[in-house]
């Protein structure tokens, strides 16, 4: 019966490398309100540039001369102002809340926040509340953001993978449903996933931290593991738990049986995102990323470059930090990973957070608005090394970690 691999490179710090080859700003509308998606930023521009003023007309030449003038204001007060993740200047070290809860500011100042400051909006019943953050600003941002949609909706992933060392500190006070093999059988390559979906410590989260997690394993440490039937039975699970996102950093040759039942999937309105495969760029398609409708993922390094070994293709839609990082590793430990599998936990966490329950339109509108927020290391638009762009940046986690050994 053929199986799945899983689609990792595994690196512990002691150790050689290894390759496994195992079978908001938008502000919402008052009241509620919510936490923009932006840091604090300059005051906005008088729209009145000096190519205007020159009587320049070219659209392109005018974005350029923008670029211009932001980054040499950049240049002359880095001390005080730094880039977003698009290029924009905001206030080095800040962030706008717009009426947190006391819940989310508990958990801001667990994760390193601090209030600089708050100010009331006058008869718009909010206020404004300036943190100062923890490290570099976009990967702070991000992570308040996953801290406030946790706390304002009960975001649900799913994943089929081996199995999940749920005794990590990552995932501590996490909801995790387990599912086959009868008993749990904890591994690496899940662990790892995992923890960069769902798991969150005082120096680590994954792009969806403390949502709750769907796991069915499907190799319960055995070496028939990871066959069709196994990862069939898995997606009927997740169907039945209603569980709109589910995470596949498995790749197989195509199978007729698993095709239908991943478009049967599909239909019904969940979002499958899946690890395009380590197999090089001039490999075939691997499955399920390159079936129609699932959500295919590509992997970048430290220098947002692909990976050499990641397959290319009209089956990548996004690409994600997968190497030069760290993961949870079982017992306690964490270690530096490299593939594919790492980058598609990271899509398939942020698409989490914008799909609540199953639904093709609003499954839609997600995919969408991830790829509006893209960046664009190769050419505009759906291209076959960076799909829609990267995603995630700024949720690569610390390499450092991967050498802090468990006591």
């Amino acid at each position: 019966m053929r199986r799945l691999l899983l689609t990792a490179l595994l690196v512990i710090a002691s150790s050689a490398a290894a390759q496994v080859t195992l079978p908001t700003v938008r502000l919402p509308q008052l009241p509620p309100v919510t936490l923009p998606d932006l840091p604090a930023s300059v005051p906005l521009d008088i729209e009145k540039s000096a190519a205007a003023l020159a009587g320049e007309t070219d659209p392109r030449r005018l974005r350029e001369l923008r670029a211009l003038r932001i980054r040499e204001l950049l240049r002359r007060h880095r001390d005080v102002l730094e880039a977003d993740p698009h290029g924009a200047a905001v206030v080095r070290g800040e962030v706008l809340a717009l009426s947190p809860s006391a819940t989310t500011l508990e958990a801001a100042a667990a994760a390193g926040f601090t209030v600089l400051r708050e100010q009331p909006l006058g008869d718009l019943g909010a206020r404004l509340v300036v943190l100062r953050v923890p490290g570099k600003t976009a990967r702070a941002l991000a992570r308040l953001k996953a801290l406030d949609r946790g706390e304002r909706s009960a975001t649900r992933i799913g994943l089929i993978d081996s199995g999940v060392d749920v005794t990590h500190e990552v995932f501590n006070g996490i909801t995790i449903q387990q599912h086959g093999c009868g008993t749990a059988v904890p591994a690496e390559h899940g662990t790892a996933v995992a923890s960069l979906m769902v798991g969150r410590a005082s120096a680590f989260h994954g792009a969806a931290p403390g949502s709750a997690l769907y796991a069915a394993d499907v190799f319960c440490g055995r070496p028939t593991g990871g066959a069709v039937d196994a990862v069939a039975e898995a997606f009927g699970w997740l169907a039945r738990e209603h569980v709109p996102v589910i995470n596949v950093s498995l790749v197989g040759p195509p199978n007729t049986m698993l095709a239908a039942i991943v478009q049967d999937v599909l239909s019904r309105g969940y979002l499958i995102v899946a690890a395009v495969g380590n197999d090089g760029p001039a490999a075939p398609p691997l499955y399920p990323a390159a079936w129609p409708g699932v959500i295919g993922v590509t992997a970048v390094d430290a220098r947002q470059r692909v990976l050499v070994e990641a397959g290319r293709g009209p089956q990548v839609k996004f690409a994600a930090p997968g190497a030069d990082m760290a993961a949870a590793r079982p017992q306690q430990a964490y270690v530096l990973v490299r593939g594919t599998s790492f980058a598609s936990p990271i899509v398939a966490g942020l698409l989490a957070l914008e799909l609540e329950a199953p639904d093709g339109a609003a499954a839609k509108r997600a995919v969408a608005a991830l790829a509006a927020r893209a960046l664009h290391p190769g050419a505009p638009g759906l291209e076959p090394v960076y799909g829609y762009g990267l995603v995630g940046a700024e949720l690569r986690q610390q390499p450092a970690l991967a050498r802090v050994r468990p006591d």
